[in-house]
């Protein structure tokens, strides 16, 4: 799964996903919003909400499998978000939970993976698969 090596706290807050990604396109800070950088073919979200390192492995792994190791996949998200969940049967108080899994806020129009060197209907079809992994509606984007 993905995690990542070191983070500045143990604990953080839940905090809420909303918007609109207007910002981390091919340019840096200043992007188009759901902008492809890196390939012809990609996953974007329509909806804003959290995803597990989990799902996002998943997803990544059925859309490999459909292209059965051809081509390029990149994953432009990554969970660095711990969620904390206290054990089964445990009273209430005595302080918050140790972390439990990683996830990854994601914001509406953002893109979650990119795919180059494909053909287009093998690309939309590993993308289909993909989507069906994750818990947010999502949409098949490709350069003309």
């Amino acid at each position: 799964m993905l995690s990542p090596k070191r983070t500045k706290f143990r604990k953080y807050q839940k905090g809420r996903v909303g918007g609109i990604r207007m910002k981390g396109g091919c340019s840096g800070s200043l992007g188009v919003t759901g902008e492809l950088c890196f390939g012809k073919f990609g996953l974007k979200c329509v909806e804003s909400g959290r995803l597990s390192s989990r799902v996002i492995e998943a997803t990544r792994r059925a859309i490999t499998r459909k292209l059965k190791r051809k081509g390029q996949v990149w994953v432009r998200i990554f969970p660095d978000i711990p969620v904390s969940g206290k054990p089964a049967e445990v009273r209430m108080g005595k302080g918050k939970g140790n972390p439990a899994y990683w996830v990854s806020r994601v914001q509406k129009g953002q893109v979650l993976f990119e795919l180059d060197r494909v053909p287009e209907v093998l690309a939309k079809q590993a993308v289909l698969k993909g989507s069906h992994k994750l818990p947010l509606k999502s949409k098949f984007l490709f350069i003309k």
